[in-house]
């Protein structure tokens, strides 16, 4: 027998958890969005989490500690569903947006002589923008931001609203890898026969994760060239093997022979 569509609910419970720290960023969380549009919604979810928001969970002896956080409570956000959705898809879109913004100055600073490392400490001292995501480098990673900013698009493309700010941080993203190969060609002149040593393989330190992975991208551009690579990474090795097999990479044994290697010493495939 079919159930009456009154006894289903929908609700948004977006997460805001980040590899390597995932267990510490749930329970200790800078909010937890409950995205409902009925109250039996509203109460399933919070029963769920009133250890975080009501603050029982941090007086107990074996709570799992925060280094260098303390916290009574969780702030708990209630939004409709919709709003709930949005928030996760615009939040991730900034910080790709902040990470787009700061290589863009980087390479402005880079041509006019000024120094981005301290750029960045003046910029982000403005409590408005603190200094979270504004490290310049070859761009973002890994598949959140990626998908999440696919998605934001797809839906304002649907509502008719201009989303090119979206495609700006997409563009300046890539192009950002493209440079820093530009830059490894220009110091050596010409790739093919080189031996370039790569220190990190996935998206971020601390984690195996080589999705969307910028360093994966421009280790298979040299290759493309014609560069050897030798790359080292203690967490993501086993796992860039499937797209960047032995024979094609050889896969150094710790950091410092990935940057060099003793003279008569033999290529590694493992």
């Amino acid at each position: 027998m079919a159930l009456p569509r009154a006894r289903f609910y929908v609700a948004s419970n977006p997460e805001f958890l980040r590899e390597g720290t995932a267990v510490t960023d749930f329970l200790y969380p800078d909010r937890i969005v409950l995205g409902v549009d009925d109250d039996f919604s509203a109460a399933m979810l919070y029963s769920i989490y009133r250890p975080l928001a009501e603050g029982a969970y941090y007086r107990k002896e074996d709570a799992i500690p925060c280094p260098g956080r303390k916290q009574d409570r969780a702030r708990v956000i209630v939004t409709n569903a919709k709003s709930a959705e949005l928030i996760k898809h615009a939040s991730n879109a900034f910080l790709a947006m902040k990470i787009s913004f700061i290589n863009m100055v980087a390479n402005i600073s880079e041509a006019v002589g000024a120094d981005i490392d301290q750029v960045c400490a003046g910029v982000g001292s403005d409590p408005r923008i603190g200094p979270q995501f504004l490290q310049a480098g070859i761009g973002y990673g890994g598949s959140c931001f990626a998908k999440d900013i696919s998605a934001f698009h797809s839906v304002a493309a649907q509502c008719g609203t201009d989303s090119s700010l979206l495609d700006e941080i997409v563009r300046i993203n890539s192009e950002q890898r493209q440079r820093f190969v530009k830059k490894v060609r220009t110091a050596l002149w010409t790739l093919r026969g080189k031996r370039i040593g790569v220190l990190g393989l996935a998206f971020k330190g601390g984690t195996d994760d080589i999705r969307e992975s910028p360093a994966i991208a421009i280790v298979q551009e040299l290759l493309k060239e014609g560069a050897s690579v030798c790359a080292y990474d203690p967490a993501a090795m086993s796992k860039a093997q499937a797209v960047l097999p032995p024979g094609t990479v050889e896969y150094a044994e710790n950091e410092y022979l990935a940057a060099w290697r003793p003279r008569g010493a033999t290529r590694s495939s493992s």
